[in-house]
Formats: structure tokens, sequence, C-alpha cells
């Protein structure tokens, strides 16, 4: 039989869904099974979305343009103007996702062997996305201790070598719910400005911010127009990740320019995506503020609860609706399995994210896991007391 590549080989498998088969299969126990490991929400699609896909005449669903609709990216635009930052559509290559956007971005930025430098814990497929583009990341530790704050800059130079090309961050973080300030980035940019670096910036998260906080955007950093390759998406901003759009914004023509040749692969951006995502962008207001207000009664409930289980330590995170909690346990990735396959509380359980699968340095994250505070908090409170209960019980206990 023939072999598969090498690439396929080492690619990896997304720790957030390996473990949909022993949810599949405990479901079919007739257990109810507590979503928290993966960034699903439960928040409906703004009205507007939806209707302009009921409502659209289009009697062929027919290509569009290789960058994205250009009714969209005006759109788009608009809204980061907005915001205060001024971009045109001519700043903008719309793609399938912000999967799509990493992917297009490090193909046009990295030669096979370049190093990529991210803080972990970082989602986990920005290293499959690396591997795609024959990139070599470079993990910078954050920690649970300082809350993940981002790591000093100098812990940054150490990394450098000559086979750097650039900085990946999310801000807000997943899976961390870290969120970096303005004077965070501007450290940063120091670095990025040092050594002719890409900045990298996954800003899908950017509506989700607590406690009065605000994003700060890195397309908001002076001087570095050409460096700053900021990712864009209408997933979890819109609840629609469905629709799968998201954006490379930039000012670097060459890297838009590069990213589109690559875009040759899936021809156009999804078209009732983009139909959903152009009206979207008129969601009223009051829309982000009942979200807001609901994710933050989600998170202090979530977190004050798990800090109240006896070895359980939880950040509260600033941003997204992402939390890591630090567990007394043993193995994450054997607890995530044995809540699925063996454990049952009122004939419940839950279903979490191992932090391993967040972490690149081997060894990192066994005794945490992510849980995305995405369900309503009834169904939270029933997901936190099957992990309070589960581990009383939980054989390997430390």
């Amino acid at each position: 039989m023939p072999r598969i590549s090498e690439k396929g080989l080492y690619m990896p498998s997304s720790p957030i869904r390996k473990l949909a088969p022993y949810a599949e299969a405990a479901k079919r126990k007739g257990r109810k099974v507590y979503h928290l490991n993966i960034g699903q929400p439960d928040i409906p699609t703004p009205q507007v979305a939806l209707d302009a896909i009921k409502n659209c005449k289009a009697n062929i669903v027919e290509y569009g343009h290789s960058a994205g609709n250009e009714s969209y990216r005006r759109g788009l635009a608009q809204y980061y103007q907005n915001l205060g930052i001024s971009i045109s559509c001519e700043d903008i290559l719309i793609t399938g996702g912000g999967s799509e956007a990493i992917l297009f971005s490090f193909m046009a930025c990295f030669n096979p062997g370049d190093e990529v430098i991210i803080p972990e814990p970082f989602y986990a497929n920005y290293w499959a996305y690396a591997i795609e583009a024959g990139v070599n990341v470079k993990p910078i530790t954050s920690s649970i201790d300082s809350d993940f704050a981002l790591p000093p800059v100098e812990a940054f130079e150490r990394l450098i070598t000559p086979k750097t090309k650039g900085v990946f961050i999310s801000n807000p973080n997943n899976p961390t719910g870290c969120l970096y300030s303005k004077a965070d980035l501007e450290r940063l940019a120091v670095v990025i400005k040092k050594y002719d670096l890409y900045l990298f910036c996954d800003e899908a998260y950017r509506e989700f911010c607590y406690d009065g906080e605000q994003s700060y955007s890195a397309m908001q950093l002076q001087g570095l127009e050409d460096h700053i390759v900021l990712i864009d998406s209408v997933s979890k901003r819109y609840s629609m990740c469905g629709a799968r759009v998201g954006a490379i914004i930039s000012k670097n023509r060459d890297v838009l320019a590069a990213s589109l040749k690559f875009g040759q692969a899936r021809l156009c951006p999804p078209f009732y995506g983009q139909i959903a995502a152009l009206a979207a962008l008129a969601t009223p207001a009051a829309y982000f503020e009942e979200v807001h207000r609901e994710y933050v009664s989600r998170r202090n409930f979530m977190v004050d609860e798990l800090n109240r289980i006896e070895g359980v330590y939880c950040p509260r995170p600033k941003g997204a609706f992402y939390a890591m909690a630090r567990l007394p346990i043993d193995n994450s990735d054997k607890l995530a399995q044995w809540l699925l396959e063996e454990f049952s509380y009122k004939n419940q359980t839950v279903m979490v994210a191992p932090a391993t699968g967040f972490y690149f340095t081997l060894g990192l994250g066994l005794s945490e896991v992510r849980l995305a505070y995405v369900l309503n908090i009834d169904d939270l409170r029933s997901a936190v007391e099957c992990l309070k209960e589960a581990l009383k019980i939980y054989p390997n206990r430390i």
C-alpha cells in the first residue's frame, strides 16, 4: 500500500475534537454530555444575518471575487474605521474563516524552515497551519501562576535566531482568556521593529472584553504598518462559526498579493457566508450589550464555582470565553477520556479540552484543562457539579 506523506504523519490531530468518539459513545449510553471543550457559542446568530440569507434572491450561486466581495470588504473597512483604525477595502483579503487567513498568511510570509514565536499555551491549530506551511514553531511559555501574562520582551529576544521571521499572538487569547494591554503590545512592537519581523495577531475575540477593559488592536501600533498581519473572523463575533468567513488585514500589499495567489486553492470565499457577514455588520449595539452581560455572568459563575473546589485554581479571564483551570490530577488527557468513558453523575458527564493540546512544549499542561463558558448558566451549574463530583473519585487525583 502506498505511504502517506511525512507531513501527513506529522500533522497533529485536533486536541479539541479527538475525544468526540468517546462523547458519542457516552451519548449512546443515554448520558447527557456538557460540552465545555469547544468554542461553539449557544448565542443566537444576529437576526439580520439570518434574514439576509433567507431573503437572498440569487438565481445562481456563482463564483465571487477571489479577494472577497467588494461590498463586504468596504463594509468591513468601515467597521474598522468606526474603531479608529484607518484601513480601506484594499487592505483586506476575505478568506474561508480565520483558519484559512492564518494558513495563507503563513505561506505568504514564511519560507520552509523559517521560525515563528508563539506564546504558549496557544490555539492548537496554529501548530497545524505552521506544519502545512513548513514553518517551525518556537514556543515561549506563559504560566497559570501569572495568569498567563505575556512574557517579557527579553524572553522573546532570547528565542530569536537568523531563521526567526515572525511573532504570533491572539488577543484576547484563546485558550487562556488573557487580554494583552496597549503597553504589552507596544513593548512587543519594539522587538518586532528591532529585528524586522512580522507580527501576526488573531483578534477574533475582540468584542469579548470584560471588567471595563477594551481590546487594543495591533493595527493601532504606530510605525509598524508593513509588519502587521491581522487575522479577523465572523465566527465568534456574530456566533456564525459555520459561515466560514474570515479576513487577512494588512497595510503590506505584498503580503495580501501573495496570499491571494494561495487563494487559488478555494477560488473564492463562501457565497452565502459573505452575504451573512455583510448583513451582520448592521447588528445593533443592543445585541452585543446583551451578549456581553451574558458572558460576564457565565464567566463569573464558572470561575467562582471552580475556585470553590478543593485543589482547583482558575484565573479570571479578561477576554474571549475560555478559562484555563489547574486541577489536582496527574494527566488531563486521561481525565478527559475517563470523564466520558467511565464517569457518570446523575446520568450526566462533562467534556473538557486537555491543556496538553494547547502547549507545544512536551510535558506542560498535564494538570490543566481549557473550559469554554459557552453554555447557559443552568447547564454550566450542572457541568461544574459533574466535574466537582468527578474529582472526588478520579482514581489518579493528586
